[in-house]
């Protein structure tokens, strides 16, 4: 039997250079341990301020305001669980967050509803963390493109990634998970990043809204193809197109935001 590959020390640069292929054969591959205290943090914190967002009040509410739909849906639990621990973030809970990407909304929406999922699913701990480990390297790899400051919203790529995860949790092969992630990025991309706020939550949830079709439409055989907007063939082709997208395109839209912002209302 082969030694499973290391899974330590993977930064952000390393997931820019990894393609899709290689990430995902490295999240099912590697030594666990390597990073079982980095991932046990993820669960425990993420889930925590989670279920803060929901216990008390926070921004918009916007966890609580999802939650009072059909709260026996995995899918409602997960995406209310995500948009209540942006509600509590961005609105002054001092509970602490694993990031992705150097983003706490991101990393929330990267790990909370692949917890929920395993949760509701029984799934080993073993399969959940390499659902995590899988899911954040994509949203590294996705964001590295687009760069640390956009106008781009990076709930999208830590969404798409989310589904990513749930898709691998759901026992679904690598074509899937890819043709997950275009499909997503296809419905998704263009969301608009200003600044930290309550509404982020809002922006959590839409973008993991977008995941769940995304996988819906994977499962039905359904795809974006090249040519279809901003989708190109393959999936490495479309995240670049996504990023040239966020990173150039956007940056009239990023000083257009920061001037509406600074404007008096009045």
């Amino acid at each position: 039997m082969e030694k499973p590959v290391a899974c330590g020390f993977v930064t952000s640069d390393d997931a820019d250079r990894m393609s899709v292929d290689e990430i995902l054969d490295f999240a099912r591959s590697c030594d666990i341990d390597d990073v079982r205290g980095v991932i046990a943090r993820q669960i425990e914190f993420n889930s925590a301020i989670a279920e803060e967002g929901l216990k008390n009040e926070w921004g918009a509410n916007i966890g609580k305001v999802i939650l009072s739909g059909n709260s026996e849906d995995v899918r409602v639990r997960a995406k209310a669980k995500a948009a209540a621990g942006s509600d509590a973030r961005m609105s002054g809970c001092e509970l602490p967050v694993v990031i992705n990407s150097g983003s706490g909304n991101q990393g929330i929406t990267v790990s909370v509803p692949i917890i929920e999922h395993a949760k509701a699913y029984n799934a080993p701990e073993e399969k959940l963390y390499r659902a995590l480990i899988m899911a954040n390297l994509l949203g590294l790899h996705q964001k590295a493109g687009i760069g640390r400051l956009s106008a781009y919203c990076g709930a999208v790529s830590a969404a798409c990634a989310s589904g990513a995860g749930i898709s691998y949790l759901l026992g679904e092969d690598d074509d899937f998970i890819k043709h997950e992630i275009v499909n997503c990025l296809a419905i998704t991309s263009g969301i608009v990043c200003d600044g930290a706020k309550p509404s982020c939550a809002a922006k959590i949830a839409t973008s993991i809204d977008g995941a769940y079709l995304a996988i819906d439409m994977t499962k039905n055989k359904q795809q974006f193809y090249g040519g279809d907007g901003i989708v190109k063939k393959g999936i490495e082709n479309t995240i670049s197109s996504v990023s040239k997208l966020g990173r150039e395109g956007m940056k009239e839209t990023d000083k257009q935001i920061l001037k509406i912002m600074i404007e008096d209302e009045g």
